[in-house]
């Protein structure tokens, strides 16, 4: 019963706009407080508890790394290398726009990272060069959803932590996946160049290509150096993260001050943006902003989880969805239907640290491999950031791009077709996702 009202009371608060984290320690206290068996202190002790994770310390980490990439100007040579590698497909800068996500999703980690920072590159090159608004914004929005699959990944973290999987398996589980809905998404735009007559946006240049690739070479560096040094040991996640963060620095205050140095000693202008101390401390305070809401975030959901499971909610929950679901193939269905819905309605971090004490048991138990299921149920999740009422990059594109949060829920249904079917594709073939991590295990890398 009063399980029932906790529940009802978060569905409630999230319903009146209350922070998602606030409603989650809410709904929490309020059980506490009616059952008057449990200290109203255990709420404190239990949200401390939440984040008091070694592994949790990449989040701050990789954010201040992307932030760190977008105020150094380092997103425009991506954007200017994706121009010269695939600029020349119908569509060109459709494919430029995915292309340069994928990249930019190797040091970012986030899907609002990727939408507010490289979104903006992308969307005025877009306009600029007659693409409608609309579907400018809607190859940007989904195209942002690779950043949480291809590692590093904010999501992946949490789910590592919270189900005691793997963060470097779960890393390097998400590069194929990633791959296939940059490929789908790539082929959807390819279908609507042709019905709508549009043509490459660049000529194809061996020298261009050869030149941008060099001028982008060290930020490409990024990805490799993160997953290869977690793959061969050198690093943990978190000190992976560090890295990426200290790299970031390097290059945009260091490296391009030497190459403008060089540029003023040729006779040439300057190119490259430099990072400066007023611009240090804005990164620095908007990666502390946005790290304080993921945890707070994370200890509410904590406490919500300890909740249910001492309660012996959950296992509950999973008994019953074993006797409904007694075939993998049924669960994942039933899964991918329900976090389909629950990502319209819950914020990221919230949906994977509450939910998945009560999913990857019965996964376990149904020989679901937890890695896989990570995959599965991230991508469903990041689905759910382009889908009203919550679809937190909807909210932000539509500031980007200056239309309205309807026209850009209309602007992104046509994508979210190609990333449907990649769900499907990752869900019945476990092997794009397990394939890798298990290779690189055989030969002792992971």
């Amino acid at each position: 019963m009063l399980i029932g009202i906790m529940i009802a009371a978060l569905v409630a608060m999230i319903l009146l706009g209350v922070p998602i984290a606030v409603a989650l320690a809410g709904s929490s206290l309020l059980y506490i407080v009616m059952s008057g068996t449990i200290p109203e202190i255990t709420v404190i002790h239990r949200m401390v508890n939440g984040v008091d994770s070694f592994p949790l310390l990449a989040v701050p980490f990789f954010i201040m790394a992307g932030n760190l990439m977008n105020s150094a100007g380092i997103t425009k040579q991506i954007f200017a290398f994706a121009v010269a590698a695939v600029g020349w497909l119908k569509g060109g800068l459709g494919h430029v726009n995915i292309a340069a996500s994928v990249i930019f999703a190797g040091m970012s980690g986030t899907a609002v990272a990727d939408a507010g920072g490289l979104g903006t590159i992308e969307i005025k090159a877009m306009r600029d060069n007659g693409y409608d608004a609309k579907l400018a914004v809607g190859i940007t929005a989904a195209s942002s959803t690779i950043g949480p699959i291809v590692p590093p990944s904010l999501p992946l973290v949490i789910y590592g932590v919270v189900s005691g999987a793997s963060i470097n398996a779960l890393f390097v589980a998400g590069i194929v996946p990633g791959l296939l809905m940059a490929l789908f998404l790539s082929g959807a735009v390819t279908i609507i160049a042709h019905r709508r007559g549009i043509g490459a946006d660049a000529r194809f240049d061996l020298s261009r290509l050869g030149w941008t690739f060099l001028d982008a070479i060290l930020p490409l560096m990024t990805p490799a150096i993160i997953i290869g040094g977690m793959s061969l040991g050198l690093f943990t996640p978190t000190e992976a993260a560090i890295f990426a963060c200290a790299y970031a620095l390097l290059l945009s205050v260091v490296v391009h001050r030497i190459m403008n140095a060089v540029l003023v000693n040729a006779g040439r202008k300057p190119r490259y943006s430099t990072l400066s101390l007023r611009q240090f401390v804005r990164v620095s305070m908007d990666t502390i902003e946005t790290t304080s809401v993921v945890l707070f975030i994370v200890a509410g959901a904590s406490i919500f989880g300890w909740i249910l499971t001492t309660t012996r909610t959950t296992e509950a929950l999973g008994a019953f969805i074993l006797e409904v679901a007694t075939n993998p193939l049924v669960f994942l269905l039933m899964v991918n239907g329900f976090l389909l819905i629950i990502g319209c309605f819950m914020e990221t971090i919230a949906a994977i640290t509450i939910l998945t004490p009560v999913l990857l048991p019965v996964a376990v138990e149904l020989g679901i491999d937890p890695v896989h299921f990570g995959i599965v149920m991230v991508l469903n999740l990041m689905i759910g950031l382009l889908t009203p009422p919550v679809g937190m990059v909807l909210y932000v594109l539509s500031r980007v791009a200056a239309i309205s949060f309807e026209d850009c829920v209309r602007a992104v249904a046509p994508f979210l077709i190609p990333l449907l079917a990649t769900l499907a594709l990752i869900t019945f073939v476990p092997a794009t996702t397990l394939w890798l991590p298990r290779l690189l295990r055989t030969m002792g890398y992971l």
